[in-house]
């Protein structure tokens, strides 16, 4: 009779996720990124004022203007701007439960940027009164508009009944979205040359046109959501493992739910209204932080701050330097770091799921 063998059982393969980092270092090391790249973005320039100057001399007139108000305010907005979309990436993620949410999801980009176009392309026909009170704000202002009607509208629509179904607004969302962007491909065809280099520079994203009106404007609304969104911290990590457990848990889910999306559209809105539309943000800082210390969004949510922040400042110091005196719209810089990650993200996804 023929001994049978029985084969060993094949070893598992190990996946190759990092370890867990300690937290405080990487606070530490985001604090110290953002540092260091607000010191660039306020040292660096076609001026060539360097950072320690302001305290060994004395500056000219126009120095302290390059200083004071141009690179200090645009410090600023960049350093919200930044905060706003990461934290409101991961607050997407952590309610969509999928790392590779975005805060384009639920439409409010969209609807910001159809503002936006509308804004640029018929401005001429606005009453002469709005234009002389409106000023370079009108975009900016139509922006925010056109962000929180597409907020208000699927609020409508996925509360129906008394509770927010998070798989009607995400198809809402791509629905409305896409009705945007076919209003704003007819306005972007009526568009003039002078209008659509507009658009263009618009649509990639900068923070060129930063300055103290607009951040006193749009950083109450930033600072508010983001105030906000550590409370919802709790709620995320329950829903995590499902909405019956956390309501079993004593979660408000929807309030949670409402919060999140509220706080959202607000970020989300304010953001694109003074930056332009800036891509990628929100899915790689989350999930890059979310690899390095873990899920919980009660770190997840204010690291992503100051990643975001650190992020977002370095990026536009680039953009502001690659092609001095000009500069190229920081969505570009942005597009070139976050689509390789993306890419990574999704065959890193593939091959856990594989293994």
């Amino acid at each position: 009779m023929a001994e049978t063998t029985l084969a060993a059982p094949a070893r598992p393969r190990k996946v190759g996720l990092p370890q867990r980092l300690p937290v405080p270092l990487v606070t530490a090391a985001l604090l110290s990124a953002l540092v260091l790249a607000a010191a660039a973005s306020l040292s660096l320039g076609a001026s060539g004022l360097l950072p320690w100057e302001p305290l060994t001399r004395d500056l000219s007139p126009v120095e302290t203007a390059i200083l004071l108000d141009i690179r200090l305010p645009r410090l600023f907005m960049g350093a919200l701007v930044g905060a706003a979309l990461a934290v409101s990436g991961a607050l997407m993620q952590g309610l969509f439960r999928n790392p590779l949410a975005d805060p384009g999801l639920v439409g409010v980009g969209a609807g910001a940027g159809l503002g936006a176009v509308a804004a640029i392309v018929l401005g001429g026909v606005l009453p002469a009164a709005f234009r002389a009170a409106t000023g370079p704000y009108v975009v900016p202002l139509a922006a925010f508009a056109g962000g929180w009607a597409a907020v208000l509208i699927l609020a409508r629509i996925a509360s129906l009944r008394g509770q927010t179904s998070i798989a009607t607004l995400l198809l809402a969302g791509i629905v409305l979205g896409a009705l945007a962007g076919a209003v704003t491909g007819i306005l972007i065809y009526l568009a003039d040359d002078n209008q659509l280099r507009d658009l263009t520079f618009w649509g990639l994203g900068s923070l060129a046109g930063a300055n103290w009106l607009k951040l006193t404007a749009a950083a109450p609304i930033l600072l508010a959501g983001l105030a906000a969104a550590p409370f919802l911290a709790r709620g995320l990590d329950a829903m995590a493992l499902g909405e019956a457990v956390a309501h079993h848990m004593g979660v408000p889910v929807e309030r949670v739910k409402r919060g999140a999306i509220l706080s959202v559209a607000a970020m989300t809105g304010a953001a694109v209204a003074v930056s332009g539309g800036i891509g990628f943000l929100g899915i790689v800082v989350p999930h890059i932080l979310r690899l390095a210390i873990g899920p919980s969004h009660r770190l997840l949510l204010p690291l992503s701050a100051l990643f975001g922040a650190a992020l977002l400042v370095a990026a536009d110091t680039v953009a502001r330097l690659v092609v001095a005196p000009s500069e190229l719209p920081i969505g570009i810089i942005m597009a070139l770091i976050g689509a390789p990650v993306f890419l990574w993200i999704l065959l890193a996804r593939r091959a856990v799921v594989e293994i």
